[in-house]
């Protein structure tokens, strides 16, 4: 800009007073993300060991956005939620998770991206001493296989093939596909049982025998 108006500098000169004057523009450093456990995930090997999160996008008729809160165990592969809105923030998370956990139990791990959503200080304020919160790597939603394969059956199945005129709407068919993917459809990975069904079979093989019955080799 100097040389634009005709002023000549020694260009080590022009630093040194740059430097003195203090007329650097400060850099903003990039945001700090969560990055909760790095360890490598094991498969898990009981209900509520460990729950996936991952968000969904459609639209209605209309053109408005809606979000979808997609919440499965990975053992038993039950969708556990599907919360559909306009706006789903770290807050609203914190709640549904909340709900979640007084309906069945705290998982010991939750993994999910590192959305600004999972990343808020909300959720990391709920999941701190109480459960390990992984994040998958940027760019590698392999790392969270088991809700990334469920995402792809919601909209396959339900999305697609649905218009959603109004919100209420939407909710309402989201849940009715839920319900049928949980309760009625077998899972060839579940040797052919629904999660419902596989849920409550592994239930009964980690419940102790009650007094008078006969244990029959489930409980060990």
């Amino acid at each position: 800009m100097l040389a634009r108006e005709g002023h000549v500098l020694n260009h080590k000169r022009l630093y040194r007073l740059y430097r003195e004057e203090k007329l650097m523009v400060r850099r903003r450093g990039r945001r700090k993300r969560a990055l909760g456990t790095r360890t490598p995930m094991l498969v898990p090997q009981a209900i509520n060991q460990r729950w996936s999160l991952d968000f969904v996008s459609d639209t209605l008729s209309d053109g408005r956005r809606f979000r979808i809160l997609c919440v499965v165990d990975d053992f038993s592969r039950e969708c556990l939620a599907t919360v559909v809105d306009t706006s789903l923030g770290g807050v609203r998370v914190v709640r549904e998770l909340e709900r979640l956990a007084t309906e069945r139990a705290v998982p010991q791990e939750v993994v999910s991206d590192n959305g600004t959503e999972l990343t808020s200080g909300a959720v990391l304020r709920w999941a701190t001493g109480r459960l390990a919160w992984h994040y998958i790597e940027p760019g590698k939603p392999v790392q969270n296989a088991f809700v990334e394969s469920f995402n792809s059956k919601l909209r396959d199945e339900c999305l697609n093939e649905h218009v959603f005129l109004s919100l209420a709407g939407a909710r309402e068919t989201i849940e009715a596909w839920r319900h049928d993917y949980n309760y009625l459809r077998p899972h060839g990975s579940l040797g052919a049982l629904t999660p419902n069904e596989f849920a409550v079979l592994k239930g009964q093989e980690t419940q102790p025998p009650q007094e008078g019955e006969i244990n029959h080799g489930l409980y060990l």
